[in-house]
């Protein structure tokens, strides 16, 4: 048994290279040979977004604050809310974050494929994050 104690572990600021605005992400729980799930406590502040991205196995996320935002490549974009489950398949490309107004958190579920969760790509660009056609 492995017990991961609230606080026991640091905060780190979303990069800048891969997240717009500011982001926290707070790790929940890594993969222990031979598992390879990890998860991830990730609160994006008003705006703020991650950059286009893939997983080679997918990933499940579910928001538990605010509200959010989350589009899948040539897809609308979808007003995520706490309680929402959302399920990106292996190597669709999307993104998710924070309203214009308001702050979102999610708990991320993703794993590793020979080491390796993310695929980063570029940025969400601010006309692509403004775009009025979002489905509730």
């Amino acid at each position: 048994m492995d017990i991961k104690r609230s606080g026991s572990q640091p905060s780190a600021k979303g990069p800048a290279e891969y997240f717009t605005g500011t982001v926290r992400i707070d790790p929940l729980f890594e993969a222990h040979d031979p598992a390879r799930t990890v998860g991830a406590s990730v609160t994006f502040e008003p705006s703020a977004r991650t950059a286009w991205h893939t997983h080679p196995l997918g990933q499940t996320l579910i928001v538990t604050a605010g509200c959010g935002l989350a589009q899948r490549w040539g897809g609308a974009i979808e007003q995520i809310r706490p309680g929402d489950v959302i399920w990106f398949a292996p190597g669709e490309k999307h993104w998710h974050g924070a309203t214009a107004t308001t702050a979102m958190t999610h708990i991320a579920i993703q794993e590793q494929l020979d080491g390796k969760t993310v695929d980063w790509m570029e940025q969400v660009s601010d006309e692509q994050y403004q775009t009025p056609n979002v489905n509730n």
